[in-house]
C-alpha cells in the first residue's frame, strides 16, 4: 500500500462518500446506530488487515531493467552519469511524494523523481468514436463508397488497436453514470503522442476508414488535430542510502502509519487483530465499541473513530487506512462502516 494520504484518498473517495450521504443529518454515530436499528439494520465499523510479504524494499525499490516504460532505465543511467534527461508530458519514473520510487546500483540506493523545467506546445491527433445506429449502418451499406465498409479493429496496427480500445471506453461512457477511465481517456478520446505510432497508424492515414468495428459494435471514426500545452520534465536521481537496512529505515519513516508491539495490547485486543487478518470479512463491532476495540483503534492512531465526532472527524483524507508494522511484520489496514441486517 502506498502512503496514508494517497491511499485514503483513493478508497475513501469511493466508499466513504456513500456512508457520509447515508448519515447526513446525524449528530453522532450513536444517533445513526439508533436509526439503523429502528429500520432493521445495524451499522458496524470493520477492520481488515492484509499481510505484506517481505521488506518494503521489495515494493518500492524498482529494477528499472524490468519496468515499463523501458526509457526509465535510460533516464536513470543518463542522470546518474551527470547528463540531463528530459521527457515531455510523461513524468520520468512515474513517481511522486505520495508514491515514492527508488533504485539500487552497486549497493547504493537512489530516490527517483523529476521536476518541471519548461512547457511545450504541440499539435496532436485525437481519435474519437461515436456509435453508429442500426438505421445509419443500413443506409451506409447501400452506398457505393467502399470507405463506408467498417474495418475490424483487430486488423489495425497495434497502436491503433490501443487507440480504438481507449476511444471505445470514452464513447461507451457518454451519458453513462458509470464513468470513464480518465487516466487513459483524454479530451473524450485517445491522443496519439508517439511519432512511431502516428507513422504506423491506419486511422490517421489519408485513406483512413470512416468506421471501425470493436466488440461487435460499429463506430464512426473522427480524427482532429488539436493543440496541447505539455510540461517538460527533467529526471532527478538522489543518493539516499548505502545499505539495505538504511533503505528499509527510510521507507519505514516514509510509509508506515502505525507501529504496534504485541506487548502494547491485551490478549483480547491481540485477538481482534488476529481476526482482522486474512481473506475473511475482518473484524467488526457496532457502536459503542468494546474497550479492546477502542484500544486497537487508538494504537492505530485512528482516534477520530473513538475520541471525536465520528461523522465529522473520521470521514477525511487523514483517516480510514494505512500501513501497519505489527511485531516486525507489515500489513495494509483498512477501516470502513457497513450496515448488516439485524
Amino acid at each position: 500500500m502506498i502512503p496514508r494520504d494517497s491511499t485514503r484518498r483513493r478508497f475513501l473517495s469511493v466508499g466513504v462518500a456513500a456512508v457520509v450521504a447515508a448519515s447526513a443529518g446525524c449528530q453522532s454515530l450513536s444517533a445513526s446506530s439508533d436509526n439503523d436499528e429502528a429500520g432493521g439494520t445495524q451499522r458496524s465499523l470493520q477492520l481488515t488487515l492484509a499481510p505484506r510479504d517481505g521488506p518494503l524494499r521489495d515494493r518500492y525499490v524498482a529494477d528499472l531493467s524490468e519496468t515499463q516504460p523501458d526509457w526509465d532505465e535510460a533516464a536513470f543511467e543518463e542522470t546518474l552519469n551527470g547528463s540531463t534527461y528530459t521527457t515531455q508530458y510523461r513524468k520520468p519514473f512515474r513517481t511522486s511524494d505520495d508514491d515514492p520510487r527508488y533504485a539500487e546500483r552497486d549497493g547504493t540506493y537512489y530516490q527517483l523523481g523529476s521536476v518541471v523545467v519548461d512547457e511545450a506546445t504541440e499539435t496532436r491527433p485525437v481519435l474519437r468514436l461515436s456509435e453508429v445506429s442500426d438505421d445509419a449502418d443500413a443506409s451506409s451499406a447501400d452506398d457505393d463508397d467502399a470507405s463506408a465498409d467498417p474495418i475490424d479493429a483487430d486488423r489495425l496496427p497495434e497502436s491503433d488497436q490501443r487507440a480504438v480500445h481507449v476511444a471505445h471506453m470514452a464513447a461507451r461512457a457518454r451519458g453513462n453514470v458509470g464513468g470513464v477511465a480518465w487516466g487513459l481517456v483524454q479530451r473524450g478520446g485517445y491522443v496519439y503522442r508517439r511519432e512511431e505510432a502516428i507513422e504506423a497508424s491506419r486511422l490517421l492515414a489519408d485513406d483512413a476508414p470512416d468506421r471501425v468495428t470493436f466488440r461487435e459494435t460499429t463506430y464512426a471514426v473522427d480524427v482532429s488535430d488539436e493543440r496541447f500545452h505539455e510540461p517538460v520534465y527533467r529526471a532527478t536521481v538522489q543518493q539516499v542510502a548505502t545499505s539495505p537496512d538504511r533503505m528499509e529505515a527510510i521507507l519505514r519513516a516514509k510509509i508506515v502509519d502505525a507501529r504496534i508491539a504485541e506487548s502494547d495490547l491485551s490478549e483480547d485486543a491481540r485477538e481482534i487483530l488476529w481476526q482482522a487478518r486474512g481473506d475473511g470479512e475482518g473484524y467488526s463491532e457496532s457502536h459503542s465499541y468494546s474497550p479492546e476495540y477502542r484500544a486497537v483503534l487508538r494504537a492505530l492512531d485512528e482516534r477520530a473513530y473513538v475520541d471525536g465526532n465520528v461523522e465529522k472527524d473520521a470521514f477525511t483524507d487523514d483517516h480510514g487506512g494505512g500501513t501497519l508494522l505489527y511485531d516486525g511484520d507489515y500489513f495494509d489496514y483498512r477501516l470502513r462502516f457497513s450496515s448488516d441486517s439485524a
